[in-house]
């Protein structure tokens, strides 16, 4: 039977079993060096929960801000069980339990996105940005001297990462949904100088779609890789049902592109530390080659230290992930059942906000951000209102709060989706939230009053 996991019901279990394995090595004693006087333990971790107050309610429903979410119980218990052993997933011989965990759970993924789980290459990373780095590395290795294509809406990691590499970027406009704009797309690779396009699914400022499905005939034609950020919005691949018939053609794409990244710790229930890179075709392999006289000893199996660029990673989250897997698996009903209330409460509170008399959206949301303005006449009052609005839904007790995020726009992104006002800034906030707690889909009739009422005190 179903029923709320939390972590206080996991975790004492947990332990306990943990420390009895290791105890299956026989007893030691603990270094002077390390031993501490449990009340001032004790004192510490009071005072770190006190400053841990000094925080907004990232795991609440009623925050739909940034894209932040709790991880799931299952996850963070098993992270600790693992943490308890303190893996190094670097190598066979620092990590062999989660080793293999890892490799069964890139096969999944490998799986998710259509690639043949045989012959990919693909590992977990840190973050989403070392995942990107890793692929814009590759491209630069096959194209060298070539530069990064990638949308005017993108993360800042490619422009950023081109640095790194050495690499010049190029930033294609965006069409009125915030989607890389093939012509212009076009008109870049004709001249020969970009090696990889970068397709973003889920943009993490509006959710968009970059259109992944006609970007990789075209780069192809031109002779570029194709690399897809799928960060953020990958996992949406699982949820078809509720996606548009067109965003759903670019996810089903994703199977031809050279390499694709996704964050488990943002839609895949995860703590902060896991990225995923993977690329379709594991012949890329000797790109990584490197020697370590010490490392690779006790297996002749593939370790991953050869097929990345980090060295220590935490095997905890390889266990972590694994866990919440076997729970959650990468299905419509597994980890999709998860997904899809907030894509659906995006697209009813775009309902709600199209109806208002208050509030206008910028755009038709494609995954679970939604964007959206107070109808007023000229772009410093939408600054103001703005600000206000993001102010006053904080501006009480913490059970009514409601926190929520701005993003800035410029007068020709209003224009481009038909908003007409005085452009009387060169920028100017509009609201912005991120739906993607599945209780939030309960909590959208209540969300779309309250943000229609602090508006209009700030109008």
């Amino acid at each position: 039977m179903k029923q709320t996991i939390k972590l206080s019901d996991l975790i004492g279990n947990v332990v306990t079993k943990m420390e009895a394995q290791k105890a299956t090595f026989g007893p030691f004693d603990t270094h002077i060096s390390q031993k501490a006087d449990l009340d001032k333990v004790n004192q510490v971790l009071d005072t770190l929960i006190e400053r841990l107050e000094d925080n907004y309610p990232y795991f609440h429903p009623q925050y739909a801000a940034q894209m932040l979410k709790p991880a799931h119980p299952v996850a963070q218990a098993a992270y600790v069980a693992a943490m308890m052993l303190n893996p190094n997933n670097h190598s066979i011989d620092g990590g062999r339990a989660t080793t293999y965990m890892e490799r069964e759970v890139m096969r999944d993924m490998a799986t998710m996105f259509g690639y043949d789980p045989d012959s990919f290459l693909g590992h977990l990373t840190w973050s989403g940005t070392t995942a990107n780095l890793e692929a814009l590395w590759i491209s630069r290795e096959i194209n060298p001297g070539k530069a990064i294509a990638h949308s005017q809406d993108a993360h800042y990691v490619h422009s950023r990462m081109g640095e790194v590499l050495n690499v010049p970027t190029i930033a294609i406009p965006t069409d009125n949904r915030g989607r890389m704009d093939l012509v212009a797309l076009e008109e870049r690779l004709k001249t020969g100088e970009i090696g990889v396009v970068v397709a973003t699914l889920g943009t993490t400022g509006l959710g968009a779609v970059d259109p992944l499905a006609d970007i990789i005939p075209l780069a192809r034609e031109y002779g570029a890789r194709v690399h897809v950020d799928g960060a953020y919005g990958g996992y949406f691949i699982l949820i078809p049902d509720v996606l548009d018939a067109e965003t759903n053609r670019h996810y089903q794409a994703i199977r031809d592109a050279d390499s694709v990244v996704v964050d488990p710790h943002k839609h895949g229930l995860q703590p902060y530390g896991c990225g995923a890179v993977l690329f379709r075709d594991r012949t890329i392999g000797p790109y990584y080659k490197h020697d370590s006289p010490y490392t690779y000893f006790a297996s002749e199996d593939l370790h991953y230290g050869e097929i990345q660029l980090e060295t220590s990673r935490a095997g905890a989250a390889a266990a972590a992930l694994w866990a919440t897997i076997q729970m959650f698996p990468l299905t419509s009903d597994g980890l999709g059942a998860i997904l899809r209330p907030g894509r659906q409460a995006a697209q009813l509170w775009y309902q709600l906000i199209s109806d208002s008399k208050v509030l206008k959206p910028y755009q038709k949301p494609e995954l679970d951000i939604i964007a959206y303005l107070a109808d007023v006449p000229s772009m410093s009052k939408l600054d103001d209102v703005s600000h206000g609005t993001f102010l006053n839904a904080v501006d009480c007790d913490r059970p009514q709060q409601t926190h929520l995020a701005t993003y800035n726009v410029k007068p020709a992104q209003l224009l481009a989706r038909g908003i007409d006002m005085v452009m009387d800034r060169e920028s100017t906030r509009i609201m912005r939230s991120v739906l993607m707690k599945p209780e939030q889909l309960a909590l959208v009739p209540e969300l779309h009053e309250h943000v229609e009422e602090w508006t209009r005190r700030s109008i």
